[in-house]
This record gives C-alpha cells, structure tokens and sequence, in this order.
C-alpha cells in the first residue's frame, strides 16, 4: 500500500459518523481520507514524505460547516467601522468619530455591528451620531442586520421627515411628533441604504477572502452564504465567488443562497435560474433560494400567531411582518421545489415557522418527496404543534444556538414583549432533537461570532460562552439543552446534508479530508468549559489552510 500524505495520530478522532464511532488515527492520501482506526492500523501508511500530526490527546474531528452565515459581508465589517467587539453607547461613538477622522476622505461613514441592548427601546439616535459625524452621512447596521442607525445628514440626503410614510415592509423609529430619530428598521433601511455608492468587486472580494480567512481560523471548512444578491449596503457577493473561484483561492466549500427580492413576485424565478446557472464555478454553486419570511422580535417586526404584549402583559395591535403574503409563498415554494431549488427560509417567529413549514408542505403536495433538503434557519419561537412538522415534512431545522441564552437584549427586549407562554417556546432544540428532526447549525456572522465551539457551548449548557457572557444569568430553558455529540453532529455532518456535500462531514474513509485539530478533548471536561475550546489547525482537502501560532 502507498504511503500517505498527512496522518494524524494520538487520538481521539470524533468521526460524527452514524455509530459515533471513536478512533485514534486517521490517514490521508490525495486529499481523501484513506483510513480510520488505531494508531496500529495506520503505521504502515507513515513514509519518509508522510506529513504526521500528533494529536498528543487533542481532538481531530469533521470540518465544522457553517449552514447560515454573510462572510462577505463580515469580511467588510472587519475592513469598515467595526462596532461588534463593543457594548455600549459612549465606547460606540468614540470608535465612530476615531473612524470618520481616519477616514476623513470618505464620502460616507460605513460599518456596523452595535447592538440593541446598548440603547433604550433599541433605538439610538442621529442626534448623538450627530456628534461624531456631523459633516457627511453615515450608515451603521445594528448586530442582527435587521435595523440601522442613521445620521441627519443621511436622513436629509434620503428626503425622510415626518411626512415620509413607513414602507409596508418596515418602520422609520419616530419621535412623539412624527420626526425620525435616526433608527430605521428592516425595509426603511432601503431608504437609505438606495443613496450609497456601490461596493467595488475588488472591495467584495478582498471582503470574501477576509472572511474566509476568519472563518478557517474558527475550523469552518464549508458553508452556505446566506443572502446572495442585492440586500443592504454590501452589494450581491456572487461575482466576488466567482472571482475568487477562478483565481484558485476560494478555499472553501459554499453554497449560495439567491435572495428572494420580497419587493417582487413570482416573476422573478426565470431570473433567479439563470443566476443558479451562472454563480456555478469551482467550490462555488448558488443553488438555495433564500426567503427572509419575517423579521426579528426585538424590533417587533417577526412574524407571530398571538400579536406582541406591551411589556406589562397586555397585547398590543401588532403581529409582526410576513414579508412575504403567504399565498405567494404558498406558491412560489412549489414552483422553485419543481426546479430543483433548494429552500433556505429564515423564520423567527411562530407564524413565519408555521408559514414557511406550510410552503413546504404545499411544495410536497404538488411535486411529491425529494432530497433537496429545503431548510428553515433561526427558529427561535416554534409553536409546540409545528415540532414534529420539521420530521414529518423532511425540513432541517437549521440552528443558531449561540443565541440560545440569557442575555440583555433577550431580558430586555424579547422577554417581557413575547409574554407567556411564548416566552417557553424559544430555540427548542431539544425537543426538536427528540422528534426526530434533523439538525444543523450556523452562526450568522457578522450578527454574531462565527466561532462554532462557543454556539455549541449554549447548545450543551443553554449559558453563554466563556468570553461572551453579558451577565450572570441562570440557564435559559435547559429542558430544551442538547448533548455535546448532537452539537457537534449538526455542525458538521448535519450542515453538510444541508448542504449537499456528501463527501465531507463525517470521518469516513473515502471522504475528503476537511478536517480540524482542537485544542482538546471537550469530552474529557466539564461541559462549562466546551466553550472555551480553540482551533488549532484547519484542513480543506488535505491542505492546511490555518494553524494557530505555535500549533
């Protein structure tokens, strides 16, 4: 037998294969994995060329995938006026004004990444941005990308006073005269948003390869690129795919998902073909269609069967947004289904769940089964009735588990508008788990770190991770906690069947060696502490493309 190019040896190898099978070795030859056992069954395949890692008691396991994450858009957070790394209000507009100094030539002021909890009612002001940028517009999307806050220069570059009226698909954040404050939320962006110069695809590309590089050094190998198109301020990041593609440092697997412009209708689906067809080159293939059903609960705009409560237990006129008319919806997903689309919905509240598992259940109806492995990412509010559907229909339920905790935005801004018992319906991964859906995982960086070890933290424990707590704050539903084995599965082999890449996400002999050296067993621990677990070195294919200093 030839001898192989990498081995690893000194186990344990987490193989997130069916069994769960344990192993201490791993052999590679040809960027394929060519065995799986003991330490014993791959010393004949060492030669003098055969690259050998040991493990010394450190974990080798699958690639992590990320099934819902914007690299690109995180790769411009970290080029532009980065607001994630901080908290409140005065550490925010000291960052903005140092930034609008440095970059005094600019013609806007751009970046983002603030959150709500740092406001009152999660709504800042251009009065205070005022301050810092008093001289030119800015533009700075909130965490979660679903709001953004805005200067006056910016409000009078776009004509919005008080006489503008709120889009239907979002709301200007008003006064008690009817001027606007500064805070737009989901469509009233677009107000704004409309007047910003276009981003280069130099720009969009340097951005991807950023991200990229961020991603790697998290153990992310593959992913699916949320929102491929024309939405916010960064431009569509499918040309910087294909560049990246065709200049051989895409080093990644990504599937894109086309945006669903929800602006538009059914006509749009000859354009969306023929973009499947041409965002298709090297480990690039846009072949999900992503519908953003709803918004999010903190600016009241996610979709809910039972309308908001008023914070004191009553409820309020409002309901939320379905951006998309369900009877369009109900038509569009068998339509897309028939052409063998993949769909990507994100779904916050209840009734976007219960719409967009209802869009499925037409699809089925009108086309029969498939494996296109249609998925519905987010699902923070799930109806107890809407659980066993996700099994029933074959949807995925697609998680992001770092937001599965006790934090000030969900104290402050979710919990008392939610009411009960709503407020018991969030995240319910293990009830999920337990009807026999399957799962998978993602991030949604830049809302949030991509860092796969700190979202399966919360996923095994239901607290933040070490570094990220905002707080001392019990458990946040732990009946709804998963195990360590379940996490890390859905975030590897789960996010590959989202994916379609069925040769990669288990340890399988045969399969391509994307690959992650942890710096530990997170088994071997406590569970308190699986968040403090870091990535030592990543592999696409057999080549390293991150080690950690020293590694």
């Amino acid at each position: 037998m030839p001898h192989a190019d990498l081995v690893f040896t000194g186990g344990p190898v987490f193989t997130a294969n069916a069994v769960r099978s344990r192993a201490s070795a791993v052999a590679v030859t040809g960027g394929r994995i060519v065995a799986v056992g003991s330490d014993d069954d791959v010393r004949e395949l060492i030669g003098s060329r055969t690259e050998v890692v040991d493990l010394a008691g450190r974990m080798l396991l699958p690639g992590f995938q990320d099934a819902h994450v914007h690299p690109v858009w995180g790769g411009l957070d970290l080029m532009r006026c980065d607001l994630a790394q901080l908290g409140t209000e005065p550490e925010y507009l000291a960052r903005i004004g140092e930034y609008a100094v440095e970059h005094s030539d600019d013609e806007w002021v751009l970046g983002g990444g603030w959150q709500m909890s740092a406001f009152p009612g999660g709504t800042p002001t251009a009065a205070a941005l005022d301050r810092v940028v008093p001289d030119r517009p800015a533009f700075l999307p909130n965490r979660d990308g679903h709001g953004a806050w805005v200067n006056s220069a910016a409000l009078r570059l776009a004509g919005i006073d008080r006489n503008t009226p709120d889009p239907a698909d979002g709301r200007i954040e008003r006064d008690d005269d009817g001027n606007p404050t500064g805070t737009l939320h989901e469509g009233a962006m677009s107000l704004v948003n409309r007047h910003l110069p276009e981003t280069s695809l130099e720009t969009l590309t340097e951005a991807l390869l950023l991200g990229q590089e961020y991603l790697h050094s998290h153990g992310v190998t593959a992913w699916q690129d949320a929102i491929v198109g024309s939405y916010g301020d960064a431009g569509d990041p499918g040309p910087a795919y294909l560049a990246a593609a065709a200049a051989g440092t895409l080093t990644a697997r990504v599937v894109g998902a086309l945006w669903w412009d929800r602006t538009a209708g059914l006509e749009q689906i000859d354009s969306l073909v023929e973009r499947r067809e041409r965002y298709r080159g090297g480990r690039f293939a846009a072949t999900s269609i992503k519908i953003m059903q709803d918004g999010v609960a903190e600016n009241f705009t996610a979709s809910m069967l039972e309308p908001y409560c008023d914070g004191h237990g009553h409820f309020t006129d409002n309901s939320g947004i379905s951006f998309v008319p369900p009877e369009i919806l109900n038509e569009a997903a068998p339509r897309l289904d028939a052409l063998g689309f993949q769909l990507h919905f994100h779904a916050i509240g209840d009734r976007a769940v219960r719409e967009c598992l209802d869009a499925v259940q037409h699809a089925i109806a009108a086309n029969g089964r498939n494996d296109l492995r249609h998925h519905v990412a987010h699902i923070q509010v799930v109806h107890p009735e809407d659980i066993p559907r996700f099994r029933e229909l074959g949807v995925v339920a697609n998680m992001q588990s770092l937001w599965a905790a006790l934090e000030p935005q969900m104290v402050d801004l979710t919990l008392p508008f939610l009411g009960s018992p709503r407020d018991a319906w969030q995240y319910p991964f293990g009830d999920l788990s337990r009807s026999g859906a399957v799962l998978a995982a993602g991030s949604d960086w830049s809302v949030s770190t991509p860092d796969p070890l700190a979202a399966i933290h919360v996923a095994v424990n239901r607290r933040a991770a070490p570094g990220h707590e905002e707080g001392e704050f019990d458990a946040f539903l732990p009946e709804q906690a998963i195990d360590l084995a379940t996490s890390l599965t859905a975030y590897t082999a789960g996010s590959a069947f989202v994916n379609h890449l069925d040769d990669t996400g288990t340890i399988t002999e045969g399969k391509l060696a994307d690959l992650v050296v942890l710096d530990r067993d997170p088994f071997a621990g406590p569970a308190s502490e699986i968040g403090a677990t870091r990535v030592l070195q990543t592999f696409v294919e057999g080549d390293r493309v991150y080690a950690s200093p020293g590694a």
